[in-house]
């Protein structure tokens, strides 16, 4: 099983991103995609990817941070990306839920990143809160141009399911689906998911499985939790977790074009 999200550059993780790695690799976990969400975070994981083994990363300005765009911040990621750790530009969409950054330089900084994923040949990294109808209208004209893209933690609706899966979007999906209290309509959206459109991840150090047992002194998730996500999904989809976990692996193997 792979982890196509860990932000490993977090805070949460600066004392103990060796533990971190290791613990995951010790119960099974093949891999991980370390998320980059600014220029910083982007160096970063590309640093810790090349030092631990069975890591990548992203290189990419996530929604939030999307006012720091500038004109020379499409080199610095196109030089990251030049690096072999770096597998995919993100995490880059749009977020309309709290707008740290306003909509305009968003959609700026988006557009930005798809034709630079474009230019490169690379897949991409997305998000998307609140914004669905914009996210399609702005990634719509590059789908053609892409290799591939994942929307990661995906929490939206059926409809909004459908609509990505239509466009040829992998789902990647969290622990959110062991959230009574949030999770009961992806729960009902999972199923239907196409395994060859299916990926798991923990999203760590974020959204740590609310139903752990015994549950943990620590609300930080860790990639290690992996294997947990992993099981849920495939209960939910009448699936033998170690089938799923191949079937997941491949789709890693295939969107990134990976080895592991």
């Amino acid at each position: 099983m792979f982890d196509i999200g860990v932000n490993l550059t977090s805070s949460q993780f600066a004392g103990d991103q060796e533990q971190v790695v290791a613990r995951a690799l010790a119960v099974g976990v093949k891999g991980m995609l370390l998320t980059g969400t600014n220029l910083h975070e982007s160096q970063q994981a590309q640093q810790l990817a090349a030092r631990y083994a069975s890591c990548w990363s992203t290189a990419g300005v996530h929604p939030h941070d999307s006012s720091q765009w500038q004109p020379e911040t499409a080199g610095v990621i196109r030089q990251l990306a030049s690096l072999p750790q770096v597998v995919a530009i993100g995490e880059c969409g749009l977020d309309f839920n709290r707008n740290f950054s306003t909509p305009q330089a968003q959609e700026a900084a988006f557009s930005a990143q798809l034709a630079l994923a474009a230019e490169l040949s690379l897949p991409v990294f997305l998000h998307c809160r609140d914004a669905h109808e914009r996210f399609l209208a702005l990634l719509d004209p590059w789908l053609d141009k892409l290799p591939g893209a994942v929307l990661h933690c995906f929490t939206g609706s059926e409809r909004e399911a459908h609509d990505c899966l239509a466009r040829g979007l992998y789902l990647g999906i969290t622990g959110w689906v062991c959230d009574e209290r949030r999770g009961q309509e992806l729960c009902e959206i999972v199923p239907s998911i196409p395994a060859e459109r299916l990926l798991i991840e923990t999203d760590a150090p974020y959204l740590l499985p609310r139903d752990l047992k015994p549950k943990p002194a620590s609300r930080r998730n860790e990639p290690a939790l992996l294997g947990h996500i992993l099981q849920r999904v495939a209960q939910l989809r009448g699936e033998e977790a170690e089938w799923l976990s191949e079937v997941t692996d491949q789709n890693v193997r295939r969107l990134f074009n990976i080895s592991f």
